[in-house]
């Protein structure tokens, strides 16, 4: 397994000096998210990771399919497919799918006094019909899915997916290299079925995401992931159990952390790759 820089944990960079910062510190992969891949061009986000010789290891993200609105599940649908074709331009080893909270309710904003339903089991329906949708469109293009379950702290605005197990059953009707799942330390390592599902996922697994899980949590919660070794996960076991279940792609490392942000990016891919040294391996 190789390390990958996510382009989120060095948010403070443009994707060209995130490809560039990649290249000086010898990875040989590199994370994208749709929004710096828009700023920068899809064409040209491609030129530039192909000539810096660089594997795109995931491109976040899609998903958000939940709503039980017609006209904005059409819509949801269709930007979708553009990320399908997206990943199929930048080759990525998979898309993230996020596939959404309970319906009406915003990422980060305050629960509204109407205009939400707390229909969890439709919600995770529609995320089920999406997916008979998606799949066959991003299997023509060569593309897998990758659904991602999120720490149930964000089932309600974020991911109606808590756990590696719902992930997996919902993938299992499709082909593995059509759909698989997202092992996210920080979403997953309290789970106490995380290692018996990761061995039941297999070949499933389409990328494993680190980083560690802070305590206490700051007041954004999103903003709670942390560098390897500052938190409560304890990492080895976990790789240890996705290389046994068949896995030997990038391991990446996407922190969402405002003191990270604000740090300098070099000193922060540096320090990523000794904790994954010391922290991450086995």
């Amino acid at each position: 397994m190789s390390l990958s820089l996510n382009q989120w944990t060095t948010r403070q960079w443009s994707l060209p000096e995130a490809v560039d910062g990649c290249v000086r510190h010898g990875l040989e992969a590199i994370g994208l998210w749709r929004e710096k891949v828009a700023e920068t061009g899809l064409a040209e986000s491609v030129k530039l990771v192909r000539a810096a010789g660089l594997r795109v290891s995931s491109l976040c993200r899609g998903g958000f399919l939940t709503t039980g609105d017609p006209t904005a599940y059409a819509q949801a649908l269709e930007d979708n497919r553009r990320a399908i074709d997206e990943a199929a331009e930048l080759e990525a080893g998979c898309l993230v799918l996020v596939v959404g909270g309970l319906p009406g309710v915003k990422p980060g904003e305050a629960l509204p006094a109407s205009g939400f339903t707390r229909d969890l089991a439709g919600a995770r329906e529609r995320v089920a019909e999406a997916l008979s949708e998606l799949a066959p469109y991003a299997g023509e293009r060569g593309v897998k899915l990758a659904l991602e379950p999120l720490h149930p702290i964000y089932c309600p605005d974020r991911a109606v997916l808590s756990t590696l197990g719902q992930a997996l059953e919902l993938s299992l009707p499709y082909p593995e290299e059509q759909v698989g799942v997202v092992v996210d330390t920080f979403h997953v390592w309290w789970d106490p079925r995380l290692f018996e599902d990761v061995a039941r996922a297999g070949n499933r697994i389409a990328s494993y995401q680190v980083c560690d899980y802070l305590h206490p949590l700051p007041e954004d919660i999103l903003l709670g992931r942390g560098m390897m070794g500052d938190g409560v996960i304890d990492f080895r076991p976990i790789t240890r159990a996705v290389q046994a279940a068949g896995y030997a792609g990038d391991v990446e490392v996407e922190i969402f952390n405002a003191d990270i942000w604000a740090a300098d990016a070099d000193e922060v891919v540096a320090t990523m790759k000794t904790r994954y040294e010391e922290v991450v391996l086995p």
